[in-house]
């Protein structure tokens, strides 16, 4: 159950030092900041190392995320904006524009910023562990569980968080509903990629499989629709990939629909089936290539090079082959001109992202300690002033290079 996913690169933020000499006027404030650097620092380091688990990733988020919360959440409750919320500087890069950031004087942006990178590192996590040669029952769950998690986070930013948003999201940045939805959406559409294999595997009703691949397409279509109207130079390889598994998996769909069919003594029908099977695929094929050669944000890969889709080639020639010739010697229908309808819909299997919450506030954080920050000492020049035309360093994300079977590789 090898697959094959593109992802786009992390976002990349400017180092914050947390240093407010003068402003934080106790060694228990003093600590506070101390320990948001490092761990802001330490979560850094984990999106780009290649031996980091989920479990390593929720101990990390859920320091950094508690112990910003203290400049966001008032300790007493109260429903006010935190006195800290404005008193830092957070610049922040885009998954597809480049290294020009964003900078907002805002806790809340570094929040939404953060997060999306988080759920960002459990689809690459899930990538790597899905590329791998001889994946296991439990890694297969893994990859499911981790899409599953990245949807939820998503999800939890546009809802929860990104409307309180002091400065306006622009237009075509990673914090803009059309991009977290297709994001959400994609999350969804992989990991019932993981559900189909399984399937097969166990080799359940093609009817259900046909379904569930059908869902599938739709989501993947769904999630290019979303994009349509963004800049191409951009998206355009991100909705190359869309496009390209919406066609593989209405193959699919046609495929075990077929197989259905020919169950159901239609041979005919199969058959006919079986030919719109044959052109998503064709259609699949011509994408990959397509793909491969649209330059902009993304993995760099061969797909139909890998063997998640030569084994679905092989399927549908077999199985077109198998009609034709029990046809000849059996049913002699004749082939209708017209492929069947696909009116499918997937009573199991179909995936919802998985509920989630930043951690509640640290406890270190106290009226005490919160009262021991006194803005009236903060430097009247004030550097923190967003500089938005200055690059901020990409991340150096680890290359894993392609398993023998896989044809392409996977970031």
């Amino acid at each position: 159950m090898t697959h094959w996913f593109h992802r786009n690169p992390l976002k990349a933020t400017a180092p914050v030092s947390f240093n407010f000499y003068g402003v934080a006027t106790t060694p228990a404030a003093g600590k506070l900041c101390n320990d948001l650097r490092l761990s802001r620092t330490r979560l850094l380091e984990l999106f780009t190392d290649s031996s980091c688990n989920p479990e390593m990733m929720k101990n990390a988020t859920d320091l950094y995320f508690s112990l910003l919360q203290g400049f966001i959440l008032s300790p007493d409750e109260s429903s006010q904006d935190c006195k800290l919320r404005y008193i830092q500087n957070f610049k922040w890069t885009d998954t597809l524009q480049g290294q020009i950031p964003s900078a907002q004087q805002d806790a809340v942006f570094e929040l939404v910023s953060m997060g999306f990178n988080v759920a960002l590192w459990y689809t690459k996590y899930a990538s790597r562990l899905a590329g791998k040669e001889d994946i296991t029952e439990d890694e297969a769950k893994d990859v499911h569980r981790s899409l599953k998690i990245a949807a939820g986070i998503f999800k939890h930013l546009k809802e929860g968080h990104i409307p309180k948003l002091i400065t306006p999201v622009e237009k075509g940045r990673d914090l803009e509903a059309r991009l977290i939805d297709s994001y959400i959406i994609q999350c969804q559409a992989e990991a019932q990629e993981v559900t189909i294999a399984r399937a097969i595997e166990l080799k359940h009703n093609p009817g259900l499989i046909a379904a569930l691949a059908y869902e599938t397409a739709n989501f993947y279509q769904k999630a290019d629709q979303t994009l349509s109207t963004l800049d191409p130079t951009y998206a355009g390889k991100w909705r190359k990939y869309l496009n390209l598994k919406t066609c593989f998996y209405m193959a699919y769909a046609y495929c075990y629909h077929g197989q259905t069919l020919l169950a159901s003594d239609k041979c005919g029908e199969a058959i006919r089936s079986l030919q719109e099977s044959e052109k998503f695929f064709a259609k699949a094929e011509a994408l990959c290539k397509e793909y491969g050669e649209t330059k902009g944000p993304g993995t760099t890969a061969k797909p139909s090079g890998h063997l998640f889709f030569r084994k679905l080639g092989s399927l549908i020639k077999n199985t077109l082959e198998k009609c034709q010739r029990e046809n000849g010697f059996i049913y002699f229908q004749k082939v209708p001109a017209e492929a069947p309808q696909l009116e499918l819909k997937a009573n199991y299997g179909l995936v919802e992202p998985v509920p989630f919450e930043f951690p509640a506030l640290n406890a270190h954080w106290t009226p005490e300690t919160l009262a021991a920050f006194d803005l009236t000492k903060r430097p009247k020049d004030d550097t923190a002033k967003p500089k938005t035309d200055e690059e901020v360093k990409p991340l150096k994300e680890p290359d894993i290079k392609p398993q023998k079977d896989s044809g392409c590789q996977i970031s």
